[in-house]
């Protein structure tokens, strides 16, 4: 099983600034999460464009992140407001 390591869009780094203290703790939990298994049940982590190959996974009830697989990289594009 190889190492995953995850980098952040530049897009992404500034929906992480903009997220309140709370928001960035449980988004780092979240990707720490994603770090040991894409398959953890609370990060729900799905494909959401199957023909760009983005995935979905949750911060909480109201945030999500996006995000693409490549190799041993997840590349978080953006971290949002979910539209339920």
């Amino acid at each position: 099983m190889k190492t995953m390591r995850f980098l952040l869009s530049y897009k992404a780094k500034r929906d992480y600034k903009k997220l309140t203290e709370t928001l960035q703790v449980a988004t780092d939990k979240q990707f720490s999460l994603l770090l040991k298994s894409l398959r953890h049940p609370s990060l729900r982590a799905k494909k959401y464009d199957e023909k760009n190959d983005i995935w979905q996974a949750r911060v909480n009830r109201e945030y999500r992140f996006y995000f693409l697989i490549h190799e041993s990289t997840y590349k978080i594009l953006t971290i949002i407001k979910h539209s339920k």
